[in-house]
């Protein structure tokens, strides 16, 4: 029986990675599935601090699925192809689990598609365990703990579902960590930018989106304190022009979110920075605006793009 791939989206985060590794745990002991859990690229630093905590061995990277021998594949933490593996098209998804919008999306044949609007792939598949009555090892919860935490930025963003405190709390439990305390040490972890070169910076936690035929690069990077990282604006700027050309973005939208304060600066370079702008009722100068309240890509920087360029 050849291997089944699991992983989350390119640039993971640590849901992305939390969630396909859990998955993989899953196809495995509950219904005995070949299943291999990889990455699309190496875990940032905040999901580094995780999977030491835990005592988690890194996983492998890979670019694609043929390369690898596998011809099927399960998707966590996202849909859409521009984010997935490179032979996305060319292998078989009998699976996909995620709390994202769908969007290019699409298949030949039948699957398993589990889409929940909660605040991370990790609580869609705490809940398959229970459902399945699956026990949780408990350094599958601390990862599926830690996936919630980084999504919700400890349950502190508008994406929490009325159901995600309880997952947490249980979670915490099993994995034996304070949640408050755990929490902050982790968000914390993810912070750490001085040694990260411009280029590494702004593609920490990027994605792309097709928005009416635009190529638009929305990426968000972590600090507690927001001035730390426009003192580099300069040099993120053409960081970020150099992304651009490589990969045909007509836009870049950075995300600057301060985690203690839940606020955000949005740095923008583009064609179309009106149409960003709009989306957000300001007026950029020096290319960055102040976006009061804003954490999530999700929920409150994504669809104000997505109606603005469509609109």
């Amino acid at each position: 029986m050849s291997k089944i791939l699991v992983f989350g989206h390119q640039n993971p985060d640590t849901d992305a990675i939390a969630s396909s590794y859990a998955w993989s745990y899953l196809e495995q002991t509950a219904w005995g599935r070949n299943t291999e859990m990889v990455a699309l690229g190496a875990p940032n630093e905040e999901t580094a601090f995780v999977l030491d905590y835990f005592g988690v061995q890194t996983p492998p990277i890979v670019k694609s699925a043929k390369a690898e021998g596998a011809s099927q594949v399960i998707l966590t933490d996202h849909n859409e192809f521009q984010q997935s593996i490179s032979d996305i098209r060319d292998v078989d998804i009998l699976a996909v689990i995620d709390h994202h919008r769908v969007a290019n999306f699409e298949t030949a044949n039948p699957l398993y598609m589990r889409l929940e609007p909660v605040g991370s792939a990790s609580s869609i598949v705490f809940r398959a365990f229970k459902e399945t009555r699956t026990e949780i090892p408990k350094e599958i919860a601390g990862l599926l703990l830690s996936g919630l935490i980084s999504d919700t930025l400890l349950l502190k963003s508008p994406t929490t579902h009325a159901s995600d405190p309880a997952v947490a709390e249980e979670l915490a439990k099993i994995a034996g960590v304070n949640l408050q305390e755990y929490g902050l040490a982790m968000l914390k972890a993810g912070t750490n930018l001085a040694n990260k070169s411009a280029a590494e910076l702004v593609d920490i936690d990027a994605k792309t989106f097709e928005l009416n035929g635009n190529q638009v690069r929305v990426a968000q990077v972590n600090t507690v304190d927001i001035n730390d990282v426009l003192e580099r604006q300069s040099e993120i700027e053409e960081a970020i022009k150099a992304s651009q050309a490589a990969n045909n973005y007509s836009d870049f939208v950075l995300m600057i979110t301060d985690i203690l304060n839940s606020n955000s600066e949005i740095l923008a370079l583009g064609n179309n920075t009106d149409k960003v702008e709009a989306a957000f009722n300001f007026k950029l100068e020096d290319n960055h605006a102040f976006l009061k309240g804003a954490v999530s890509r999700k929920k409150q920087v994504v669809p104000q793009l997505t109606q603005s360029f469509n609109g």
